[in-house]
């Protein structure tokens, strides 16, 4: 008789490093406004345990500061920027997140388009150094959509830390030429160090690959991608609460 399958190694747990270092667990993951389960979805976060949370499509119209205190407190972390300033995407941690500074930034809008933005907030987690943390969801439009990565780029090279991570949906398959800009400077996650699983769209039937965390060089890439189990959660919890599946990293941010 064969082995029984055993699944993805589990991820290393969040934590100090011996030498200051720290790891840190960042999760981005498409929201779709809130629209679907919000208990499912909750428990799908609480479950992957990340420090930080990238999140996009965020709740812009209604109420949004009160739903996004609201998600944080049901996935037990805090608001750290973005929302309705960044245009959807959004930022949330634990509470052991120390924001230095924030730095939403709203988009050149294309007439006809939605008006996208980028949330940002620099970090310190323990005795590891600064960092940038970026939640950002990039246009249907392909031409578009290769300046919104460009604009990326400069975004993060302007945080003035050495260290950036991005978690986003970027609209578009790996071999794209937005895609494969944001990848010539940065590391992706999944292509550097797979774990779980590769597709993050749809949730009843993946498919496709447009979400992402990526990192800037000097940030070590333990491992990335979607959660194939999680501990406590049933299967049917990711299809209920979005139509993404989340994208779970671990990194290791070097000593300040």
């Amino acid at each position: 008789m064969g082995d029984a399958p055993t699944g993805p190694p589990e991820l290393p747990p969040s934590g100090p490093e011996p030498d200051g270092g720290e790891r840190v667990r960042v999760l981005s993951y498409n929201l779709r406004s809130l629209r679907d389960d919000r208990a499912a979805l909750a428990r799908v976060v609480r479950a992957c345990d990340p420090d930080l949370l990238c999140l996009q499509e965020s709740p812009r119209f209604w109420r949004p500061a009160q739903q996004a205190a609201r998600l944080a407190h049901s996935t037990g972390t805090v608001v750290l920027s973005g929302g309705r300033s960044a245009s959807g995407p959004l930022l949330l941690g634990k509470v052991r997140t120390a924001v230095l500074r924030t730095g939403d930034l709203l988009l050149p809008r294309t007439p006809g388009l939605h008006q996208r933005g980028f949330a940002t907030a620099v970090v310190r987690i323990g005795r590891a150094a600064p960092f940038s943390v970026t939640s950002c969801h990039l246009s249907l439009d392909p031409a578009e959509r290769r300046q919104q990565a460009s604009l990326l780029l400069d975004h993060l090279a302007g945080q003035g830390v050495p260290y950036g991570v991005v978690g986003g949906d970027f609209n578009e398959h790996p071999d794209g030429p937005a895609w494969r800009l944001l990848a010539e400077r940065l590391r992706d996650g999944y292509a550097v160090a797979p774990w779980g699983g590769e597709m993050t769209s749809v949730p009843d039937h993946p498919y496709q690959r447009i979400d992402a965390v990526f990192a800037t060089p000097g940030l070590e890439v333990l491992a990335c991608g979607v959660p194939d189990r999680l501990p406590g959660v049933d299967p049917a919890d990711l299809r209920a609460a979005t139509d993404h599946l989340p994208v779970l990293a671990v990194l290791r941010v070097p000593a300040g």
